[in-house]
């Protein structure tokens, strides 16, 4: 098998380009508002970074997992435009947001995929009332989903992962950051 990998392939290491020099941030980059992802929030359940996972081993969790009652509102952190719907495996149902620099996506949300004729796609959720579509426009504080339990999760909660300049930041970090200002 190894003699089928290119000679300067080498295993996947978080680690190394977390440390690696990353583009600083704006210094107020939300003085235009930016909301807390979640209503109802109860807990921070899983952070960012290396973790036991709970469906077994030792792996690097992309994102913050907020805890919520099932079908609690979620919010759209900042001011974009809506880059992907989707679901898979792993994040279940799913909405990604584009906001300038930033790249933040929306797991485990209720709701399905709808695959329109002409080729359109919108996360449907009509018992929260929600209808969010690739290209949309959404703001901060906009109700973007409600907390589900799609894709692999052991409870309702809200999986947030961000990136900045396609580099993964930790979530609380921004939320810190936030309540600084």
């Amino acid at each position: 098998m190894s003699d089928l990998l290119p000679l300067s392939w080498e295993p996947f290491k978080p680690e190394a380009w977390l440390a690696a020099d990353v583009p600083e941030a704006p210094q107020n980059p939300w003085q235009n508002g930016a909301s807390f992802p979640v209503e109802q929030f109860t807990a921070y359940t899983s952070p960012f970074g290396y973790r036991q996972h709970p469906m077994g081993g030792y792996r690097f969790h992309y994102g913050l997992d907020l805890a919520a009652p099932l079908g609690s509102y979620i919010r759209n952190w900042w001011d974009g435009t809506v880059l992907r719907v989707g679901s898979d495996n792993a994040c279940g149902t799913y909405v990604t947001v584009q906001s300038g620099d930033w790249t933040h996506v929306y797991c485990h949300m209720h709701g399905h995929i709808v695959v329109e004729k002409e080729g359109g796609r919108v996360m449907v959720d009509r018992p929260g009332g929600l209808e969010i579509r690739q290209g949309q426009t959404v703001k901060s504080g906009q109700r973007i989903g409600r907390v589900g339990m799609t894709g692999r999760t052991t409870g309702p909660h809200l999986h947030w992962g961000m990136k900045y300049q396609g580099l993964w930041v930790d979530p609380a970090i921004v939320l810190k950051a936030m309540q600084a200002q």
